[in-house]
C-alpha cells in the first residue's frame, strides 16, 4: 500500500511537531515554509513560548528534547501592588511546579525541529503559500492542514462569531529579550504582576540565540499607561519597559538595573483581538484545507498558553488522523478533528479570556489566598501545565467559595 501523504503549510510549533509525529508513524509529509532556517535564526523574536510539562511530553514523544541544559522555569509567582500604597505589594506567593516548564527562543527552536524533520525523511519547500498554492498542494496531498497563523491564508478561515469572546484587541503587547535580569530567589519562576486597569507584566528564565536571557511580557490595557510601545527603537523600547517596572513594579525594576537588550531584534510589540475561526477553509475549486493551533484559535499570551496550545493541538490531530486509518480525509473529518481540539482548548479559551477582564471579587480574593495557603498556590502553578482544573474553582464564585472553604477548614488545627 503506498503511503498517505500530507502536506503541512507552516514550519512553527504545531506544524512541526504534527510533522514528525506523522514521519514517525510511517506517513510522507511536506512541509511549506516561508523562511529557511537561516532566515529565521537572524529574524526577529516572535513570542514568549515558555512551555509546560504537558506540552513538553508531547513535544519529547515525537524526538523534541534537544536543549537538556535550558535554564528551567520551576515555578509560578503571582503579585498584585497595592492600590493605595505605591510602591508596594497587596499581595505577593509563588508556588512550584511539578516538572519544570522551558522557553526555548524559536530562532533557536524551528531551525532545529527543521533539520531534524529532514533528517527523518520529510520534505521541505520553501515558498510564501497563497491560495493558489494551497489548490496545487491539494492535487497530490490527501490532507492539507494549514498551521500558518498569519498572511492571506489565514484571514482566509472565516471568524467563527459563536465563539468568539472579543472584537477588538484587549491588550497592548510588547516582549523585551534581556540579558542580566537577576533571577528570583529560592527557585526559578514565571513572575506575573497584575495591576488592575493598567494591565499585567510576567517575566522568566529563557534561552535565546546569545545564551541564556530573561523575557520580559507586557499586556498593556488599550489607552492605559502601559500602551505605549508603538514607533519605538530597540533602545526605546527596552528604556519604556524600564520605566513602566519602576512606575508600577519597583521590585521587578530592582532586578533590571545591569540589563541590557540580548540582540536589536530582541523586541516585539503588537496587538490583535483573541479569535476563534471556522477550521475548513473550502477553495474555489470546491476542496478544503484544515486549520490548526493560532489559525483556529488564536488567543492572547496573558497565561502564556500560545505554545502549549500549538503542541496540544499537533497530537489532537496527529491522534485524530491515526484513529481514520485509512478512511479518506474529507470535509467531516476535518470538522471532527478540530472539534476534539476544540473541546481540549475551550477551557484554556475561556480563561484566558476570563483575565483579559476586570478581575471579579472572587478572584482576587481567591489569589490573595495564595499567601496564605501554599496547597492553592501550588494548585495554581500547575494549573498553567493543564488549565481545565481553573474551571472548576477560578471560573466559578461557588466553587471558588467551597474550595477557600475547604483549605479554612484544613488550616484550623484539630481540637485534641
Amino acid at each position: 500500500m503506498t503511503q498517505r501523504h500530507i502536506t503541512i503549510v507552516g514550519a512553527g510549533q504545531s506544524g512541526l511537531q504534527l510533522g514528525l509525529g506523522l514521519l514517525m508513524h510511517g506517513y510522507q509529509v511536506r512541509l511549506i515554509s516561508d523562511r529557511t532556517p537561516d532566515q529565521i535564526h537572524a529574524g526577529r523574536v516572535a513570542s514568549s513560548q515558555c512551555m509546560f510539562s504537558k506540552a513538553l511530553e508531547y513535544e519529547r514523544a515525537v524526538g523534541v528534547d534537544l536543549w537538556p541544559d535550558a535554564p528551567p522555569v520551576q515555578g509560578i509567582g503571582f503579585t498584585v501592588p497595592h492600590p493605595e500604597q505605591p510602591g508596594e505589594k497587596l499581595f505577593s506567593w509563588a508556588g512550584q511546579l511539578d516538572a519544570p516548564a522551558y522557553a526555548i527562543d524559536q530562532r533557536i527552536k524551528f531551525p532545529a525541529l527543521i533539520e531534524l524533520f529532514e533528517q527523518q525523511g520529510g520534505e521541505v519547500v520553501y515558498e510564501e503559500a497563497d491560495i493558489a498554492a494551497l489548490e496545487r498542494y491539494t492535487l497530490d496531498s490527501e490532507l492539507v492542514i494549514v498551521a500558518a497563523g498569519k498572511g492571506e491564508i489565514a484571514r482566509g478561515f472565516e471568524r467563527d462569531a459563536e465563539r468568539s469572546t472579543f472584537a477588538e484587541p484587549q491588550r497592548a503587547l510588547a516582549l523585551t529579550y534581556l540579558h542580566g535580569f537577576e533571577p528570583s530567589p529560592d527557585f526559578s519562576r514565571v513572575s506575573f504582576n497584575l495591576v488592575p486597569g493598567v494591565g499585567e507584566f510576567f517575566v522568566f528564565p529563557s534561552l535565546t540565540i546569545s545564551g541564556d536571557c530573561h523575557i520580559l511580557v507586557f499586556e498593556g490595557v488599550p489607552g492605559g499607561p502601559m500602551d505605549r510601545w508603538q514607533g519605538l527603537t530597540p533602545q526605546e523600547h527596552l528604556e519604556t519597559s524600564l520605566d513602566i517596572l519602576q512606575t508600577f513594579m519597583p521590585w521587578e525594576a530592582d532586578r533590571a538595573k545591569n540589563v541590557e537588550l540580548t540582540d536589536e531584534l530582541g523586541v516585539l510589540q503588537g496587538r490583535f483581538a483573541p479569535t476563534v475561526r471556522h477550521p475548513v477553509l473550502q477553495l474555489p475549486s470546491g476542496r478544503t484545507v484544515l486549520g490548526m493551533a493560532d489559525v483556529v484559535v488564536l488567543n492572547d499570551p496573558i497565561t502564556g498558553q500560545g505554545s502549549n496550545n500549538a503542541s496540544k493541538c499537533a497530537q489532537t490531530y496527529l491522534d485524530a488522523i491515526l484513529d481514520h486509518e485509512n478512511l479518506p480525509f474529507d470535509r467531516a473529518f476535518q470538522q471532527n478533528a478540530f472539534e476534539r481540539y476544540w473541546a481540549r482548548i475551550k477551557p484554556v479559551a475561556d480563561w484566558t479570556n476570563a483575565l483579559l477582564m476586570p478581575p471579579p471579587p472572587h478572584v482576587l480574593q481567591l489569589l490573595a489566598a495564595g499567601a496564605q495557603y501554599p496547597e492553592l498556590a501550588h494548585r495554581f502553578a500547575n494549573g498553567f501545565t493543564d488549565p481545565v482544573d481553573f474551571g472548576d474553582y477560578f471560573l466559578n464564585p461557588e466553587g471558588s467559595e467551597r474550595y477557600l472553604a475547604e483549605l479554612a477548614a484544613k488550616a484550623v488545627p484539630q481540637a485534641a
